[in-house]
């Protein structure tokens, strides 16, 4: 991963392959941002215009490169947009920040150092500008031939090291900042390769075992059920999930815990780590990313590892409901009834709604531990998507504040993401003749209807929200600001960013 410093150097004299300054879209024009001074002054002055010229007009994620002016060390400046320029004294926020540091990273593939003279007002701004980094830089070539280095991206390694200048070495809350990106930005690039790996080398046993390997290295307690502990502990959705595949299912608990926590977290995340459809299979064209079906898993996976990383004062423990959803003669068949952990029945009317299924066990899992609050995290229905788009996810709770709490702690971190209701009338298209209740319901509502369904499962008086990230989990498109073409690692900020909240003491 890119190596971050913060440097008080000046940029003329700093040793680089690029200096990095942010410019923004200003009334009459582009606007060269607050850090960049000694560079736009070596060049008389004229750098806005130089760029206007050049083509620049600071739109966000816009990237323009020119000479660098005489008697710099570095051959090359990087102007970065950093979208509409902001009102007198307000400054730039977190995520205009992230994104232009994203960009630029992106952009410096091939580089070995590059200094980053981006507006650093405080040491938040220097948090968020590494975070940019770090996940700019990030990509996944360990299956191609030029992926033998597995840091290579197209045959080019990408940014080794990101000096960011205007940073204050010394200073704790500097110091902190940049720690903690590189914390968190580590473990959910670990999110992203999970994603990005293909299901033929990551099924639940394989994941199960990425899983130990962290804990052990983390302090983290670790327990994994197999197929045999399912069966006697009575899983019956994970284990009718995973009963048409010749890899087994796996449920897999991480603990960390801190001596001087008061309140506690559950994580729980659906890892299908491949999702055909089961005997409903998917039509053609919707089976090539159901490697990303175990998103959920790896940002909880993920973010529990960050936790203790950041030796949060929280207890959290994440849940990886882990199975592979496929069609054999073994599979699971529409209409036939599970019996859940809970002892609850369903009625399967769908073997493609499957991660419901597997949440359902976990969740009540959890819920047997009475946490201050439980999260989920699932790529789970398309129907979230025809709402949402590919790039915003969906909360749903079972407690408004909660859902609140969660939402301003999304969009704190950059993770765009939007509360949605239950709405109690959809229930009863879940009614069933034969069990306490199906796994499909009304068409319309879709994504609402899973959470409903999802929330029978949780604990009576314990607080639960649902994060649906089927579309933002997985980037098809190209990438943009800090975020890459595939696995994106979506909610993994999020769940840390609560869990710091509940440390704090401020848990809505």
């Amino acid at each position: 991963m890119t190596a971050l410093t913060l440097s008080t150097a000046a940029a003329p004299g700093l040793r680089a392959d690029a200096i990095v300054i942010g410019v923004a879209k200003g009334n009459k024009g582009p606007v060269v941002a607050p850090g960049a001074e000694a560079v736009d002054k070596a060049y008389d002055g004229r750098l806005a215009g130089v760029l206007e010229t050049l083509g620049a007009s600071g739109a966000e994620g816009e990237v323009t490169k020119l000479p660098a002016p005489a008697g710099f060390k570095a051959p090359v400046v990087v102007a970065v947009g950093l979208g509409t320029e902001p009102e007198k004294d307000a400054g730039f926020d977190a995520e205009a920040l992230r994104r232009a540091a994203g960009a630029a990273a992106r952009a410096l593939t091939g580089s070995k150092k590059a200094a980053f003279a981006l507006p650093l007002a405080e040491a938040a701004d220097a948090g968020a500008v590494g975070e940019g980094v770090l996940l700019g830089a990030y990509s996944f070539e360990a299956y191609k031939e030029s992926g033998k280095d597995p840091k290579a991206k197209n045959g080019k390694a990408p940014l080794a090291e990101a000096a960011l200048l205007g940073g204050k070495p010394r200073d704790k809350a500097y110091k902190a900042a940049i720690e903690r990106a590189a914390a968190v930005c580590e473990e959910l690039n670990r999110a992203r390769d999970l994603v990005n790996t293909p299901p033929n080398d990551l099924n639940p046993e394989a994941f199960a075992a990425v899983a130990q390997a962290a804990a052990k290295e983390h302090g983290i307690k670790v327990q994994v059920l197999d197929e045999k502990a399912l069966v006697k502990g009575g899983y019956g959705g994970i284990l009718g999930v995973g009963a048409g595949s010749a890899s087994g299912p796996r449920l897999v608990k991480l603990s960390y815990t801190s001596s001087k926590a008061t309140k506690s977290l559950a994580f729980v995340g659906k890892g299908i780590t491949y999702d055909s459809g089961g005997i409903s299979l998917k039509p053609a064209g919707h089976n090539e990313t159901m490697k990303c079906d175990m998103a959920g898993a790896a940002a909880v996976f993920a973010s529990v590892v960050a936790a203790a990383r950041l030796g949060l004062e929280v207890n959290v423990t994440g849940w990886l409901a882990l199975a592979e959803n496929m069609p054999s003669g073994s599979a699971t068949r529409p209409g036939d009834v599970l019996r859940m952990y809970s002892g609850k029945t369903v009625e399967v009317l769908n073997t493609d709604a499957e991660g419901r299924l597997v949440l359902a066990d976990a969740l009540w899992a959890a819920s047997q531990e009475k946490p201050d609050a439980i999260i989920d995290v699932a790529t789970l229905t398309g129907a979230m998507m025809v709402a949402l788009g590919s790039r915003t996810y969906g909360i749903m709770a079972n407690d408004d504040a909660f859902r609140s709490t969660v939402h301003d702690a999304a969009e704190e971190v950059g993770e765009p993401a939007w509360p949605m209701p239950l709405p109690e009338h959809l229930r009863k298209g879940m009614d069933s003749a034969t069990a306490d209740i199906a796994n499909m319901g009304e068409r319309m509502g879709g994504g609402l209807v899973a959470g409903l369904f999802l929330r029978e499962f949780v604990g009576e008086g314990v607080t639960w929200a649902h994060l649906d990230v089927a579309g933002p989990a997985y980037n098809e498109g190209g990438p943009f600001g800090y975020t890459p073409k595939g696995g994106t690692g979506t909610a993994v900020r999020t769940l840390v960013r609560v869990a710091e909240l509940t440390a704090a003491g401020e848990l809505g």
